[in-house]
C-alpha cells in the first residue's frame, strides 16, 4: 500500500475529510515523506497558543518543602513554563512555535507567537525557573524529559537569526547552563538506565542532550554523554522488543536506545551493534501499529505519541544502515506507516493530546536524518 493511501485509509478511520487533511500536510510526487503545509503549520501553531498561557489543568509535580511552598500556583512556580497541562508540555509546546516561525515566516500566527514568547521567556521569568532548581528536593524534578526538551529549545533558538529569537536565547541561557549542570553532575552516577517508554526514558533525554551538546560546542559534555551511553548500553544484546508497547507508552525503550547509538557509534560498529541488538522478528513486531482505544483517556492516548516517536526513530535508523541492508526498506516503510496513522489524531480535539502532541508530529515531520559518526 502506497503511503498516500494509508493517509486516507486512516483519516476514513478518524472521521476526517481527505480536504482537511490536504490542506496541512502534502505528500512528496515519489511517495517518500510528508510534507508540513502553511495551513498545517498554522494549525499545528494554535494548539500550543491556546494552552501556553493556560494555568489550568495543571501537574506541577511540585515537591512542597514547607507551608510556605505548598500553596503557590503553578505561574507563581514556572512562569515560564506554567502553561499545556506541564512544565515539560510547556517548554516543548514553546519549540514548536519557534520551529513552526523559523519554517513558515509569513505564519499568521506568527505576530501571536512573538507576543506570546516575549511574556514568557524573559530575564525575569527565567531567574524564576532557575531558582526553582535549587530549591531542597528538585534534584530529580523532571529529570531527563524536562531537561532535554529545554536543550532542544535553546538548540532551535541558537540556529535562528532573528531578533526576537536572540533576546528569548540570551534569556534562557542561565536555566539551560543548570540544566547542562545539573545533568553533568547526574551522568556519573547514573549506574543503570531506565528502559521506561515514558518521560525517564534515558536514552530519549541523552539524543537530545548530544545534539544540543554538539550544536554549541559543549566538548566536555559531549564526551561525557557520550562515555555514560557506551557504560550503559554499549554491550546491549537481544532486545526484548516483542514486549512493547507498555500502556502508556509514548516512546520505545528499544528505538530509543538504537537511536541513541547510531549518534556514537562509526557506521560499521553501528551496523555490527545493531545486527546483534535487533533480530528481525523483533523489528517486525515494532512495526505494528499501535491500537489507541480512547484519546480522551490521558494515559492511553499517549500511543498517539508513540506512533510519531517510532516514526522518527525508523527513519534515523534506516538512514544509518547501509543501502543493501534488507531491514533499510523495512524500518523505512514503517516510518511512513507510523506518521500516516497518527498525523489524523493531533487534530482529535481532546486537550489530552492537544497539550503536547502537535510538538511529536512537528519533529517527526522536521527532523533530519542524523548520521553516525564517520
Amino acid at each position: 500500500m502506497k503511503i498516500n493511501q494509508l493517509v486516507y485509509a486512516f483519516l476514513l478511520i478518524a472521521g476526517s475529510s481527505q480536504a482537511q487533511i490536504s490542506k496541512m500536510f502534502v505528500i512528496k510526487k515519489d511517495s517518500s515523506r510528508f510534507e508540513l503545509t502553511l495551513s498545517g503549520a498554522s494549525h499545528l501553531a494554535s494548539l500550543p497558543l491556546k494552552c501556553i498561557e493556560q494555568e489550568f489543568p495543571n501537574k506541577t509535580s511540585h515537591t512542597s518543602n514547607s507551608n510556605s511552598d505548598h500553596i503557590l500556583l503553578p505561574r507563581q512556580l514556572h512562569p515560564a513554563f506554567y502553561g499545556c497541562f506541564d512544565w515539560h508540555s510547556c517548554v516543548h509546546g514553546h519549540w514548536m512555535l519557534v520551529k513552526l516561525l523559523k519554517l513558515f515566516p509569513a505564519l499568521p500566527e506568527a505576530s501571536a507567537i512573538r507576543n506570546t514568547i516575549n511574556k514568557t521567556i524573559t530575564k525575569e521569568n527565567i531567574a524564576q525557573e532557575v531558582r526553582y532548581f535549587d530549591m531542597p528536593l528538585t534534584a530529580s524534578w523532571e529529570r531527563t524529559y524536562g531537561w532535554a526538551w529545554l536543550l532542544k529549545l535553546d538548540e532551535e533558538l541558537l540556529s535562528w537569526n532573528d531578533e526576537d529569537g536572540k533576546q528569548w536565547h540570551e534569556a534562557l541561557q542561565p536555566l539551560v547552563q543548570k540544566v547542562v549542570d545539573v545533568w553533568t553532575k547526574f551522568l556519573p552516577k547514573q549506574t543503570y538506565r531506565n528502559r521506561t517508554g515514558v518521560h525517564p526514558n534515558t536514552a530519549f533525554g541523552l539524543v537530545f542532550a548530544l545534539d544540543h551538546a554538539r550544536a554549541v560546542k559543549n566538548n566536555a559534555f559531549e564526551k561525557a554523554i557520550i562515555a555514560s551511553a557506551m557504560r550503559i548500553y554499549g554491550k546491549d544484546k537481544n532486545a526484548p522488543a516483542i514486549w512493547e508497547p507498555d500502556g502508556s507508552d509514548f516512546l520505545s525503550p528499544s528505538l530509543e536506545e538504537a537511536d541513541l547509538l547510531r549518534r556514537v557509534l562509526s557506521p560499521t560498529e553501528f551496523t555490527s551493534w545493531f545486527g546483534n541488538f535487533f533480530s528481525l522478528q523483533s523489528l517486525e513486531h515494532l512495526t505494528i501499529l499501535p491500537v489507541v482505544s480512547d484519546r480522551t483517556d490521558l494515559q492511553i492516548v499517549h500511543l498517539d505519541g508513540l506512533s510519531f516517536s517510532r516514526s522518527w526513530c525508523m527513519k534515523g535508523l534506516a538512514a544509518a544502515l547501509p543501502v543493501t541492508d534488507p531491514r533499510k526498506k523495512l524500518l523505512q516503510q514503517s516510518s511512513k506507516n507510523h506518521l500516516a496513522a497518527a498525523l489524523p489524531n493531533v487534530v482529535s480535539g481532546n486537550y489530552g493530546g492537544e497539550h503536547w502532541l502537535a510538538s511529536f508530529a512537528v519533529y517527526a515531520l522536521t527532523i533530519d536524518d542524523i548520521k553516525p559518526l564517520n
